[in-house]
């Protein structure tokens, strides 16, 4: 055999005694894929996928005038013949690339017209510059050099929970936090600090208490609590209380009186109660037992009381219980007294807690703190300030967690399988959230920020995992398209600011 002294002869040798079973895969697979079905040149404009280069239009069409009188929408992208081929480039110094031309609609509305009518409609082809093309080995030619986009790994999109592994504080307290990272948009932190209060922070800045956020999305102090804890209900009487008892709740307590059945005394005062006291209680059926003021003092109201005579609210929710307030109630006959079910083992006052560090007094209020947040020194509007709360996590133009994001969000925040000890709150906000699959949409709900709170709060209570960071699952590969389409949004994003 005669070998050509221009042309190069690499002979592959195969030392193997067995015969291959497979071929070797096309390694440069990803990378050509990636880039065809950013460009989907092949492809008609009219069936074209909402990907690549046409998601990276679409997201930032139309565009609309700020007094509303024009509107400039998106019909379709061609991309035209390269000049020069991939040797000639490589000779001339030039980029391998191929003009790319938009047809937009200019849409002139009627400004005299009492209704929105269209006055007017051109259409127009755009030049908008020109795009590199792939070459059949998978690179580009840029300037005459032969160039590779190496393919990045990032942060998968989703819901991710950690914690510090005791490094933060000095006595080694695990402090859990939470983060919400979208594939494009603000990025939402929740974490907690070694006094137990929970806050939030958006993109990294001042943290806040998580509670003005959810003030922000329209909860007040009684659905705020009653979203993240169980109550005990009492009846106030002229002296003491009327207990209506869950005996688990009891477990673990010490028993600040007797507790007992008719005659016999079930559980004996000072003496810590036990999972066979818990027995006998249920066994012999106590629904209700009766308890002295002390018992009460200390405990979290639950709720607005109000006096039926007056409307004077006597009590507010979150209030803390003192002889002071038990006196003022029964002068207003009040008899219904619902308090937060709070214990130091698995049922912390977590957001309680964080609620009383909270200056805001209602949804305005909360949505103004926000605003001076991210936009500090600016006077806060009302439109503005609405206009800047639902594009942080609300708006399809500006947040988007992707198919993959929204699928790894659901699986984490909304679990299938809860077990036996789970609290009442948490059964109750995931059977009113009901079953997710793994679609949905790809901006936040205000479902999926109390989720992502009721799992921290779980994790704090002792119930729940944390996830790896460093596992492969929860990493994301961006290949060469998807960084052409962040770029070109980036640079679309530009002009229509201009």
């Amino acid at each position: 055999m005669t070998y050509s002294y221009t042309e190069k002869k690499r002979i592959r040798k195969s030392f193997a005694k067995g015969a291959a079973v497979l071929d070797a895969p096309y390694l440069l697979a990803t990378q050509i894929e990636s880039f065809a079905s950013f460009l989907q040149a092949d492809t008609p404009p009219a069936q074209r996928a909402n990907q690549g280069l046409q998601a990276a239009f679409t997201s930032i069409f139309p565009i609309s005038s700020h007094s509303g009188n024009a509107r400039l929408e998106f019909v379709h992208f061609l991309l035209g013949e390269p000049a020069f081929d991939v040797k000639e480039c490589q000779q001339r110094g030039l980029t391998f690339a191929a003009p790319l031309r938009a047809r937009v609609r200019l849409v002139i509305m009627d400004r005299e017209a009492p209704k929105e009518t269209v006055k007017e409609v051109k259409e127009q082809e755009v030049y908008m510059g020109e795009i590199p093309l792939m070459t059949t080995t998978g690179s580009f030619v840029i300037n005459g050099t032969e160039r590779v986009i190496v393919s990045q790994l990032h942060r998968s999109p989703g819901v991710f929970f950690e914690h510090d592994r005791g490094k933060t504080h000095a006595s080694g307290k695990l402090l859990f936090s939470a983060r919400v990272i979208p594939y494009r948009g603000s990025w939402l932190d929740f974490e907690y600090d070694p006094k137990d209060f929970l806050y939030f922070r958006v993109d990294r800045r001042r943290k806040m208490p998580v509670t003005i956020l959810m003030r922000a999305i329209g909860l007040s102090s009684e659905d705020i609590l009653a979203t993240f804890h169980d109550f005990d209900n009492f009846t106030l009487q002229a002296e003491g209380a009327s207990f209506d008892v869950v005996p688990e709740r009891l477990r673990g307590e010490i028993a600040k009186f007797d507790i007992v059945d008719g005659d016999k005394v079930v559980v004996e005062k000072d003496k810590r109660i036990t999972a066979r006291h818990i027995r006998q209680m249920a066994d012999a059926g106590i629904k209700a037992i009766e308890v002295p003021d002390d018992f009460l003092l200390g405990r979290i109201v639950a709720k607005d009381l109000v006096d039926a005579e007056t409307g004077e609210i006597v009590a507010r929710a979150n209030d803390e219980i003192t002889e002071d307030l038990l006196d003022k109630m029964r002068e207003a006959k009040l008899t219904a007294l619902p308090t937060l079910y709070i214990n130091d083992l698995d049922r912390g006052g977590y957001i309680s807690q964080t609620l009383r560090i909270d200056e805001t007094a209602d949804e305005w209020a909360a949505k103004v703190a926000i605003y001076r947040m991210m936009r500090p020194g600016e006077p806060p509007t009302e439109d503005a300030v609405e206009a800047l709360f639902k594009g942080l996590f609300y708006a399809e133009e500006r947040y988007d967690l992707s198919s993959v994001g929204r699928m790894k969000f659901n699986r984490r925040a909304f679990p299938d399988k809860i077990d036996d000890k789970t609290p009442e709150w948490y059964r109750r906000m995931l059977e009113t959230a009901g079953t997710k699959n793994e679609l949905g949409a790809g901006t936040l709900s205000n479902e999926d920020i109390l989720a992502v709170i009721a799992v921290l709060v779980e994790l704090r209570n002792g119930r729940g995992e944390i996830d790896d960071i460093d596992h492969l699952g929860n990493r994301w590969v961006r290949s060469v398209g998807e960084l052409m389409e962040n770029q070109y949004r980036v640079g679309l994003l530009r002009m229509e600011r201009a």
